[in-house]
């Protein structure tokens, strides 16, 4: 059994995912320690049971320790099933988070999936459900398999309530290079809310088109059913010829619209200043696919402690040697061999 001590490197609940998808794709046995140790509410929470839950149902798993506060953590596998699974966090818990743990194991599957998960969709500390569907997607399609995800109803913190379903036609994973983004096509940006005065959208977009020159087309308002909030997320878009980055601001209580907009634009300007093929949370996800792809390349900015974490996790399953190099221009490129 493969030991882990989960308060190493950056210490969150991408350990868990990332040991529990690996351990469904290799058949090796895990047990992670201090779970989510560096966090300020250590062990699992509700949305990492959710997860580890369905990596048990979908690979007939046994599992020790899976219950919320819990700090220890064994998931031994069995064969991975394909097939049709729902999945509700119960919360405002991140259905994408849940995905990334599954995902994986059934793209190697031997037949297609369905899945319907349930909970939180745009939400905070974790990917909103346009940057899997537009950034992470894509690139897992051109690796061979096909997966096409689509959003029925927004879920936003604390309230939840969101849907999103997945299908997935599995296929080997083979080694692609991402290297230049080519040409910028295009930008957009869209402050999102429900349940919530218009002027905090608004007050938000006028920030991305003072600060970053957008357009009213480019950067507008959009409000959604009251019923699906309340909630407020800031989304902006780069589209490029070989790839899409987005960044997202969250509303929060005690932060002002203005605030969640300038760190958005923020790290929009950064990524649009640089070469980079994916930004540092695009690098984070496509480490395990590019991993079990046994090859492959792509640039990014410098890389984060979680993707530096990550990397350690893949090899104490898989024996590929993951590594980021610096280039001359600022950019890092990570290979696998």
């Amino acid at each position: 059994m493969i030991i882990i001590d989960g308060s190493e490197g950056e210490g969150g609940g991408q350990v868990v995912r990332n040991a529990c998808a690996l351990s469904l794709v290799t058949g090796k046995a895990v047990r992670i320690e201090n779970v989510r140790a560096k966090r300020s509410k250590p062990g699992l929470m509700r949305q990492h049971v959710t997860a580890v839950e369905a990596a048990r149902v979908i690979g007939n798993a046994e599992c020790e320790g899976l219950n919320v506060g819990s700090s220890a953590l064994s998931f031994t596998p069995g064969r991975v099933v394909p097939g049709e699974y729902r999945f509700a966090v119960g919360t405002a818990g991140s259905t994408g988070l849940v995905l990334q743990t599954v995902l994986m194991p059934l793209l190697l599957a031997d037949a297609p999936s369905r899945l319907v998960l349930e909970g939180g969709t745009h939400n905070m500390l974790a990917p909103p459900f346009d940057f899997i569907a537009k950034c992470f997607l894509p690139v897992i399609n051109r690796m061979g398999p096909k997966v096409e995800a689509r959003l029925i109803r927004h879920g936003f913190y604390p309230r939840g309530g969101g849907r999103i379903e997945v299908d997935i036609s599995p296929a080997p994973l083979r080694p692609i290079n991402c290297l230049e983004r080519g040409s910028l096509i295009g930008v957009s940006g869209q402050a999102l809310f429900a349940g919530l005065p218009f002027e905090i959208a608004e007050r938000e977009i006028n920030i991305v088109r003072r600060d970053l020159g957008w357009s009213e087309r480019e950067a507008c308002v959009r409000e959604l059913p009251e019923d699906q909030g309340p909630g407020n997320i800031l989304l902006l878009e780069a589209q490029f010829e070989h790839g899409t980055e987005i960044v997202s601001g969250f509303g929060q209580l005690g932060v002002t619209a203005e605030r969640v907009s300038k760190k958005a634009v923020g790290r929009m300007s950064g990524f649009l200043e640089s070469n980079a093929f994916v930004g540092p949370y695009l690098a984070d996800q496509l480490l395990l696919p590019f991993a079990l792809a046994g090859g492959g390349s792509f640039t990014t900015v410098k890389p984060s402690q979680h993707s530096l974490t990550a990397i350690d996790v893949i090899g104490r399953f898989l024996d590929r040697q993951l590594g980021f190099t610096q280039q001359p221009g600022g950019t890092h490129v990570l290979t696998v061999r």
